[in-house]
């Protein structure tokens, strides 16, 4: 789907603010509940169960990119939109009222089907409007957006946690929803050319499930079932037998869920490896901050916030200058390799530093250094895959893209959930780590000391991993080819009729 008729600056720069206004909602929501997960698990218990608090978002979220793309295709983004918010929100409100671990894990799926059209569309929309080289001169205020909610986000999950409860930490998306909903409405108005498409429901089923059952056996294998139980053998046989049923759809469907012709292209195939790679080493980390800070340093929700503000300094910093930097020369690939290189460095530097008890002074550099490296790569990848792309594929392929990346950092949470998991069962302190941060206050002194240990350890080991993984992501960034940035967004070609 392309514009018709090009936008003007005045046009670009309100479907901006708009846009800045939905991905803010999805950000402020994600950085307050990772300040106040160890709260909520404190209350509901299930520690070992805190990654799913966020594996159930992504997993939902993830599952329902790809038919953003399509249906934004067909349908048109703004609708496509609205129904995201709404689905956002209604997730939200249920959250907050959430009862047990349980209700609040899948309320939170419900709040992640909202959530999965967010950036993709954006993305969508932003490749509508701006050509790729000028797309990059944006990329700052889209920066903007991460930074200032990742600064606010743990500030208020703080406070709200620590003077009210954390129900309030949900209950906050509405009024930023609304503002949301308003700026999209009066800004995204511009009639758009559709394409009409065939929905793979079936393979966005055959995906989800096959995806669920493998990431219950890599969080809950070894740990709460037993390898040789049924559990993990019902779960092995549907990630296998579904997996296989998808492979064989794919190559049927008219318009299946992952279309083939995509993985033709060399550029879009690079760039999915190297963002599932990056996603997985950074969400497999960086979800575990909060409870670093607060289990093993003994901040508080509130000051555990800020102590990754560091990261979208660094982050807003690579990126704005990023963007600058490749307007002008339309080269993407070496800053990304240097972002990237600077990543493995700071992934294994906080390994060392937590693992050995350092403290800020190590610690808050090196969470800056990953924010910078990050900043140079993320923004650039979608601009590289979408100046690859013809227009009638830049929508689902845009979607792919965040979908292989959320992909990638799903396995990365559940995994490293995995990893603390099985370090809690082999210290013996599955107990105390199911009671919450209120019973572990009420065990021995020298039992506290272990747990801490324990967390400490595990902590630095799933940062250890992190920088194994995001450097075979580099590994993998050296084979992206370079296209030359267009000026200017070409013509889309008419689309096939539907079969």
């Amino acid at each position: 789907m392309e514009i018709d008729i090009p936008a003007d600056a005045r046009e670009i720069r309100s479907v901006y603010l708009a846009l800045m206004a939905v991905l803010g909602l999805g950000a402020l929501d994600q950085s307050i509940v990772a300040t106040a997960l160890p709260r909520i698990v404190g209350d509901l218990g299930g520690m070992a169960h805190l990654s799913w608090v966020v594996t159930a978002y992504v997993l939902a979220s993830t599952a329902t990119m790809p038919l953003y793309g399509k249906l934004a295709d067909q349908y048109g983004r703004r609708p496509m939109i609205f129904t995201a918010l709404a689905t956002f929100l209604l997730g939200s409100v249920l959250c907050g009222f959430a009862q047990s671990m349980t209700q609040l894990i899948a309320f939170r799926a419900i709040q992640g089907m909202g959530s999965g059209g967010f950036m993709p569309l954006a993305q969508i929309i932003i490749g509508d409007l701006v050509p790729p080289k000028e797309r990059a001169r944006r990329q700052g205020s889209i920066a903007i957006v991460f930074a200032v909610t990742s600064v606010l986000g743990p500030v208020l999950g703080g406070i709200m946690t620590d003077l009210l409860s954390w129900h309030w930490i949900f209950f906050i998306n509405l009024p930023v929803g609304a503002v949301a909903f308003y700026a999209i409405a009066h800004s995204l108005r511009k009639p758009v050319r559709t394409h009409a498409h065939r929905i793979d429901y079936l393979g966005s089923v055959l995906l989800t499930v096959s995806i669920t059952a493998l990431l219950l056996i890599l969080a809950l294998g070894g740990t709460e079932w037993a390898w040789d139980s049924v559990q993990v053998q019902v779960c092995a046989t549907l990630t296998v037998v579904l997996g296989g049923w998808l492979l064989v759809h794919l190559r049927r469907a008219p318009e299946p869920v992952l279309p083939p012709d995509l993985f033709a292209n060399r550029v879009f195939n690079v760039a999915s490896i190297v963002m599932a790679l990056t996603f997985m080493g950074l969400m497999g980390a960086s979800v575990f901050f909060p409870l670093f800070f607060q289990l093993v340093m003994g901040n508080s929700p509130a000051h555990s916030g800020m102590m990754t503000v560091a990261m979208m300094v660094g982050m807003i910093g690579s990126s704005t200058l990023n963007g600058r930097v490749l307007s002008r020369s339309g080269k993407y690939k070496a800053v990304q390799v240097g972002g990237l290189a600077a990543a493995v460095l700071a992934f294994a530097v906080l390994a060392w530093a937590m693992d050995t008890a350092r403290g800020y002074w190590t610690i808050e550099p090196a969470i800056f250094m990953l924010g910078a490296g990050l900043g140079l790569v993320m923004p650039n990848m979608t601009i590289a895959v979408q100046n690859a792309l013809p227009g009638p594929r830049r929508g689902v392929g845009t979607a792919m893209l965040t979908f292989f990346r959320s992909f990638g950092g799903l396995l990365g949470v559940t995994g490293s959930g995995a990893i603390l998991a099985h370090q809690v069962h082999a210290h013996g302190i599955a107990a105390v780590a199911r009671a919450g941060a209120h019973g572990a206050a009420a065990v021995p002194p020298a039992v506290q000391a272990l747990t801490v240990d324990v967390y400490r350890h595990a902590i630095a080991n799933i940062f250890g991993a992190g920088a194994l993984i995001v450097l075979a992501g580099l590994v993998a960034l050296l084979f992206l080819p370079e296209l030359p940035l267009t000026g200017h967004p070409a013509p889309a070609p008419a689309a096939p009729p539907a079969e």
